[in-house]
């Protein structure tokens, strides 16, 4: 596996440790529709969130955030659209990034709840 994409994997297992820690209950990871991947599901109370992950080794280049542009925002709008349908959920959906960078021996994560919304 390619260095990114071990550090993507780490990254995504801290969010996942990360909201859990908070209450968050993780009901889905890496769930795909047509080109879009959304890398994990969670709820908190009575609210469905879905969860970007960013990670980035250094924030030389910029903040792992700036990496969600708006044709991943429409890709990942339309697959929660089908996770809702295809698991017949009637409730809230909110949007949350989490960006993880390594900062010398360790790491640093933040957590954005209502990144973005969608109509």
């Amino acid at each position: 596996m390619a260095a990114h994409n071990e550090l993507g994997k780490l990254g995504e297992e801290m969010a996942v440790n990360f909201l859990k820690e908070n209450g968050y209950v993780i009901l889905d990871r890496n769930w795909r529709y047509l080109k879009a991947e959304i890398d994990i599901v969670c709820q908190l109370n009575n609210t469905l969130v879905v969860v970007e992950v960013k990670t980035r080794s250094s924030i030389e280049i910029g903040l792992p955030i700036d990496a969600i542009n708006s044709k991943k925002i429409r890709l990942l709008t339309r697959a929660v659209d089908e996770y809702v349908c295809a698991k017949n959920l009637d409730m809230e959906v909110r949007f949350d990034v989490i960006s993880i960078h390594k900062e010398k021996n360790s790491f640093v994560i933040e957590h954005l709840t209502d990144a973005f919304y969608y109509f």
